[in-house]
């Protein structure tokens, strides 16, 4: 049996994206992604459509759960500004030597889904120890089901969320067998929340948003992390926050570098939906780590 290409962004009408990127980030519901998509496709190819964007975890997953190479646990953690109580999935290299650099992952705005895990799981193999707290743990974490999550999302008092991620680096700072330096990598939502959280800790050694929402103008002189900022080239409602952001690091002094590859979506490093980019995704994914491996391993 021939095995069907894979779907890209290109097999979608720009149109379709947009009104998925709304969808998915709360501007309209799944009713209204509908109605407003079968006066392109029509309602039958509205709903393949919808079907085709769908997250689709299992057949994306890299790695295993389970796989012997690894060490993954949930912890919880104390949370007194935030929620009282935190929880995440903590992994690590199984065997591993010496202390080992941290990294925090943040998710996007459905909580601690399965592609995010498996997004720890790959940084962890890389000879980090990785934690990627749920946002979505005070209401009962992540419920299976993408929509669901989303309206859970909807729900949750963000300044105690933030709080959450501040404890949880802290958390992280504290496990057996880590060296102290602490970087975070954040997508879409946890974009946002990488950038807010380099100006909120200042031992923070490096940071990196993938499209996700600009720091506070004010506070972009607390930065003390070098950035590595990863944006999409179609993805109007993220990047018209970027010109002010960089005036204002430039301003600032900060150390960033831009990385943002042509022809690509929100959303390119996820490899569970068509918007991915394989060829973005691995070469965004090859700056983070000379990052890391730069500014996280302890100066010999």
């Amino acid at each position: 049996m021939v095995t069907p290409p894979k779907l890209t962004a290109r097999d979608f009408d720009p149109d379709v994206l947009d009104l998925f990127d709304q969808y998915v980030h709360g501007a309209i519901d799944r009713r209204g992604f509908l109605t407003r998509a079968s006066r392109i496709a029509g309602a039958a190819g509205a709903a393949g459509i919808l079907a085709a964007l769908t997250p689709q975890f299992a057949s994306a997953q890299q790695i295993a759960p389970d796989d012997a190479r690894l060490q993954a646990s949930y912890r919880e953690f104390d949370s007194p500004e935030g929620n009282g109580r935190g929880r995440g999935y903590l992994v690590r290299p199984d065997g591993a030597t010496g202390p080992l650099p941290l990294v925090l992952v943040v998710h996007e705005n459905r909580g601690l889904n399965p592609h995010i895990e498996d997004v720890a799981r790959r940084v962890a193999l890389e000879g980090y120890i990785a934690f990627a707290p749920d946002a979505l743990f005070p209401k009962g974490g992540y419920p299976g089901e993408e929509d669901a999550a989303r309206a859970l999302f909807a729900t949750l008092d963000q300044d105690k969320a933030r709080a959450d991620f501040v404890a949880a680096a802290a958390f992280l700072r504290t496990v057996d067998g880590g060296n102290g330096r602490l970087g975070v990598v954040g997508f879409c939502y946890g974009g946002g929340m990488a950038n807010w959280l380099a100006t909120r800790l200042p031992d923070l050694k490096a940071a990196v948003p993938f499209y996700g929402p600009a720091a506070p103008l004010e506070d972009v002189p607390k930065i003390t992390a070098e950035l590595l900022v990863v944006l999409a080239s179609n993805d109007v409602r993220v990047n018209a926050g970027w010109p002010d952001y960089e005036a204002a690091l430039k301003a600032a002094g900060k150390t960033y570098t831009l990385f943002q590859p042509a022809d690509t979506e929100h959303g390119f490093n996820n490899d569970t939906t068509p918007r991915y980019d394989e060829a973005a995704a691995r070469d965004a994914w090859a700056r983070m780590l000379a990052l890391f491996a730069r500014t996280l391993h302890a100066p010999a």
